[in-house]
């Protein structure tokens, strides 16, 4: 029989045929797909024209299509509905790709080809996406040792593979304490202060489990409210120390020496490469550049956040040793008494705003704000595989009716599913043989689940996060490059922040809000009063969070950018000593954040978590365009959709962004915004 994931797919849209994939199809299949990339790769070398850049460099970027087809597949399976299966064929399957690759990046005739067309760049006559190609596909070898002699060429393998299967292992060790913690309520005084949502939701959980009571897990939609609202102070710490100490626990899935190890390789792959530190490595290819230009950042805004954030602590103490009489705030009182604040001081409950974004409203709010910016059209279709029941699928069209791009949707928790939200894609678009191939793009949230009486009704956090994720769709679905290692999110990653955070602001502004915001039984408009309560209430503990974020930058370089990773023998005495300029809440000794750190030791954002807060500069400034002539003004839109959103990674991010800014971006427009001047 046939391997169904190396036929040409006979589906609508070229879209992956999920039911028909049998999980044993995978292992073989990626034999084959490497098989079949590596003669690709050697039809390039022995090439007997001389090289040049369609022969060599654009041959090279096409190389690989059904590999890294079915890598997506494989890989957002991994993420979004994984199981015990797709696990143990990851750990297979990983060190073999990261072994291809480096048969790649390591092969001296590939790379005397690269470089022969790289050293005559000045005699070409190439587009400026082209230019950005060739200066990509040359540092994808120098910075992966190609100019390494043959015994560090070896070394770089063997590091490569053991780190591939350490992130990976890191990540299921995470997922597994997720899945194994649960706290079982059996009486009713301890849901006191919890919204009857999350009991019935709770209630729900414990019956199909079979057991009686309320069942409480560390998923996000649970865990949230239930530190957010539950009076039970005993409880909130419970589930804090569970939550805190993922990774941590001395067992079968602790995760402290896999990030010293995880560290030490990095360190060593950099200094193997004729780098300082890992940090100094990845920050080359960055906005920011280098190490101390980052550290120099989250210093600056930690010089403005931290007096704030003080004030903002010692208030929050002041308001809960006069409402409880609690003496010293813990970590499982921040969210409580936050909450209890913000609704004495604004009179604005997170339970209020609910009523008026169910699920189903605001995902047509995000897509009728798509529209009147970029002129998008969204419409649901059934006619196309999913990997689950409850993902969603839509066709993408322009005005002229002309296929845009394919979007899956896929928004609530389950067991085989990583905790957090994230975009990703199913297929790139470029433009090969003259036909545009349009992107296939999904977003992972886990949101509030609907009830037997509830529709699923978001937080209003949950709202900005579902636009968030969605201006990364964006970004992806309105990709329209050439080549696809250039295509949608494939930008410098303290740029890739820019349009998912900027379309948050879109959630509070009135205009914006009318076109979803209502209430779900009588269809009412949110009130004015709310809407201007949600904006006072946007800067709220600003300090606080700015400094929370800036704290795991600093955490995330302090693994990184240090010179001698292997003085480090305890997780939590550096963790402790790289937040001691950020610390509000007493310390934990049971809570270690970085074993459970999935960015910066599974994701991709190892030496670039500042990047949140470097976007934050460039979307506070860019949405003050916005404000000035209208937030749905088509013209700054169509700015945004040319110089930013389509163009992906074919420019040096700063010329697209000043481009459709018109200069650069300044930190102001962001303190501002944050209150924080």
């Amino acid at each position: 029989m046939t391997n169904i994931l190396l036929k040409k797919f006979q589906t609508p849209y070229n879209t992956a045929p999920f039911s028909e994939i049998n999980y044993n199809d995978f292992l073989p299949a990626f034999k084959e797909a490497i098989k079949e990339a590596k003669a690709e790769i050697d039809a390039i070398i022995n090439n007997t024209e001389a090289p040049n850049f369609k022969n060599t460099i654009e041959a090279l970027d096409f190389s690989g299509e059904q590999l890294d087809r079915i890598s997506s597949i494989f890989f957002n399976l991994n993420s979004a509905e994984t199981n015990d299966t797709i696990q143990k064929i990851a750990q297979e399957v990983s060190p073999l790709l990261s072994e291809f690759s480096n048969d790649i990046t390591l092969n001296e005739a590939l790379f005397k080809r690269v470089k022969a067309v790289y050293d005559a760049k000045d005699t070409l006559e190439l587009t400026t996406e082209q230019k950005t190609l060739l200066d990509k596909k040359y540092k994808g070898f120098s910075r992966n040792g190609a100019n390494l002699p043959e015994d560090k060429k070896e070394k770089l393998r063997a590091i490569d593979k053991k780190l591939s299967q350490l992130t990976l292992k890191f990540g299921e060790n995470v997922l597994a304490e997720t899945n194994k913690f649960e706290m079982l309520v059996t009486n009713n005084d301890d849901l006191a202060g919890l919204p009857e949502g999350t009991i019935e939701a709770a209630k729900q959980l414990a019956e199909s489990k079979n057991k009686e009571g309320w069942l409480f897990t560390l998923d996000y939609p649970s865990y949230i409210p239930f530190v957010t609202y539950a009076d039970n102070r005993e409880l909130r710490k419970k589930i804090t120390l569970a939550a805190g100490s993922k990774g941590f626990n001395n067992d079968a899935l602790d995760n402290q020496n896999i990030v010293l190890e995880i560290v030490k390789l990095r360190h060593d792959r950099a200094n193997l490469l004729g780098y300082k530190t890992h940090a100094h490595f990845v920050l080359e290819e960055r906005m920011a550049k280098t190490p101390q230009n980052v550290e120099n950042f989250l210093n600056e805004l930690l010089e403005k956040a931290k007096p704030a954030a003080i004030n903002e602590f010692k208030n929050l103490q002041n308001f809960a040793k006069e409402l409880d009489g609690i003496d010293h705030l813990e970590k499982w009182d921040a969210s409580y008494y936050s909450e209890k604040l913000k609704q004495k001081l604004f009179n604005l409950d997170d339970e209020l705003l609910k009523p008026y974004f169910k699920l189903e409203n605001v995902i047509n709010g995000a897509f009728t704000i798509a529209n009147k910016l970029f002129d998008l059209n969204f419409e649901e279709i059934n006619n196309i595989d999913k990997y689950h029941e409850e993902v969603l699928t839509y066709k993408v069209t322009d005005n002229n009716g002309d296929l845009i791009a394919i979007f899956y949707a896929d928004f609530f928790p389950r067991p085989g599913k990583r905790n957090g939200a994230w975009m990703t894609s199913f297929k790139p678009q470029y433009v090969k043989d003259g036909v545009n191939d349009r992107p296939h793009i999904s977003i992972v949230c886990n949101f509030t689940k609907p009830t037997k009486s509830k529709p699923s009704l978001l937080t209003f956090n949950e709202v900005t996060t579902l636009f968030h994720e969605f201006g990364h769709a964006l970004h992806g679905m309105l990709a329209n490059t050439t080549y696809p290692s250039l295509s949608g999110t494939s930008v410098f990653w303290d740029f890739v922040e820019l349009p998912s955070q900027v379309m948050e602001n879109w959630c509070f502004e009135k205009e914006a809000l009318e076109l979803f915001a209502k209430h779900y039984q009588t269809g009412e408009v949110i009130p004015m009063d709310l809407v201007n309560k949600i904006k006072e209430s946007a800067t709220f503990h600003e300090g606080m969070q700015t400094l929370r974020q800036i704290s795991f930058g600093l955490l995330d370089m302090s693994w990184h950018a240090l010179e001698n990773p292997e003085t480090i023998t305890s997780v939590k005495i550096h963790e402790n000593e790289a937040f001691e300029g950020t610390k509000l809440y007493p310390d934990v000794a049971k809570n270690c954040m970085s074993t459970s750190f999935s960015h910066i030791f599974q994701g991709g954002y190892s030496s670039g978590y500042y990047s949140y807060k470097w976007a934050e500069v460039l979307d506070a400034d860019a949405f003050e365009y916005f404000k000035e002539s209208g937030i749905f003004n088509k013209e700054i839109a169509t700015k945004f959709k040319n110089f930013v959103l389509s163009q992906g990674g074919t420019e040096d991010p700063m010329v697209l962004y000043k481009r459709f800014r018109g200069k650069e971006p300044k930190p102001e427009a962001l303190l501002k915004r944050a209150g924080l001047i």
